[in-house]
């Protein structure tokens, strides 16, 4: 195993150094991108710092000195250039005010990494040492990345973490193209930006909270209601949705809704972002009893998985086990075990088996549906 040698980056804090630095790009090189993010007492995360290489030139860029998105739009969001990443889900949100849609193509190298057969949720670090050689150290993990000026150990940590981007790429698209793997790729890269990208929250969050699968329809409904106040208040406020309602205080609110302002006043105390403003929208919100429509429109809580469901549902892991393995995939990767869970109390072939997966599987679980079992 080599040691992590020194790498050094540019500092960019002004427009015109970024594009300078991108325009030493060429139009369709593969560049690698990352960043850093706080996200303590927020609803977003908060872009503290980018780093891009390509070819052995590295810059590390300060968001927080100037507005770095026109400079990045034409060179991410367009073309078919890839932007390389890894594990770039958070890393998408925090872009997400900058570039809404993600880069226009995406090369994760994580979800490449699975593919390949190395693994679901293989880490940078690992994926280093086992395609290049290099242990890196990751003690900068839990850093203040808003601090200024950062540390020398700071921007070491942060330009290594692009250093390698390029030849992980060059490995792991090669090997996905070996195994006929590229389309499923794009396919999950696509979706992943997809996800980083839903800005108006889950239209069923309700569906999370297992415990209440057998409240009545109402409820059910009414506990639908106050969650997406919920994720609609903390997105205004940019505060953690914990800090305007606790789960367990939503829960209650829906089985017991307040009599009173006064009341959900002295039931809601400890709420940090939970001001006069926003209490009294949400007693309001609580007061109208579900109506019909809002009934039909919210999908039930799934049940535990019992009975004829429960056998099923073995059924299915069994078949998706098997198949990954056949398939040389994580067996997480082709299908979870919640999306499973999702399938068999619904009967509704799930969004996450869309693409590929369908081809894959539709013909293999369709068939083990209790409806459909003999």
């Amino acid at each position: 195993m080599s040691v992590m040698p020194a790498a050094t980056a540019a500092w960019i804090d002004r427009r015109d150094a970024l594009d300078a630095w991108l325009a030493g790009v060429p139009a369709d090189a593969a560049l690698g991108v990352d960043t850093e993010f706080m996200r303590r007492n927020t609803f977003y995360p908060q872009l503290a710092l980018l780093q891009l290489g390509w070819n052995g030139r590295y810059a590390l860029v300060d968001p927080l000195a100037f507005d770095i998105g026109d400079a990045l739009r034409p060179r991410l969001a367009g073309g078919a250039a890839p932007t390389v990443m890894h594990s770039a889900g958070e890393d998408l949100e925090a872009l997400a005010p900058l570039l809404p849609e993600g880069p226009g193509t995406l090369f994760d190298t994580q979800i490449a990494a699975a593919f390949v057969g190395m693994g679901l949720g293989v880490s940078y670090r690992a994926l280093v040492a086992a395609l290049v050689g290099v242990e890196l150290d990751k003690g900068e993990t839990r850093s203040d990345w808003l601090q200024r000026p950062l540390t020398d150990s700071q921007r070491l940590y942060a330009t290594l973490d692009v250093v390698y981007l390029e030849p992980l790429h060059e490995q792991l698209a090669a090997r996905l193209a070996e195994r006929g793997r590229s389309a499923w790729h794009a396919e999950d890269c696509e979706r992943l930006k997809r996800r980083a990208d839903a800005r108006e929250g889950d239209p069923q969050p309700q569906r999370g909270f297992r415990t209440a699968a057998d409240w009545p329809r109402a409820q059910q409904a009414l506990l639908r209601r106050i969650l997406q106040w919920r994720d609609r208040s903390a997105r205004t406020l940019d505060r953690p949705r914990s800090w305007l309602l606790e789960d367990a205080l939503a829960m209650s609110l829906a089985q017991n809704p307040p009599l009173s302002l006064a009341e959900l006043e002295q039931r809601s105390r400890g709420q940090r972002a939970l001001r006069s403003a926003q209490r009294a929208e949400l007693f309001e919100l609580l007061a109208p009893a579900p109506d019909a429509a809002e009934l039909a429109t919210t999908a039930a809580i799934p049940a535990p998985v019992l009975g004829p469901a429960k056998k099923a549902l073995a059924a299915m892991k069994e078949t998706v086990d098997r198949l990954a393995l056949e398939l040389d995939l994580p067996a997480g990767l082709l299908c979870p075990r919640k999306v499973l869970e999702e399938y068999v109390t619904t009967g509704e072939w799930p969004d996450f088996l869309e693409g590929w997966r369908r081809g894959v599987l539709y013909d293999r679980l369709g068939g083990l549906l209790p409806d459909a079992s003999p």
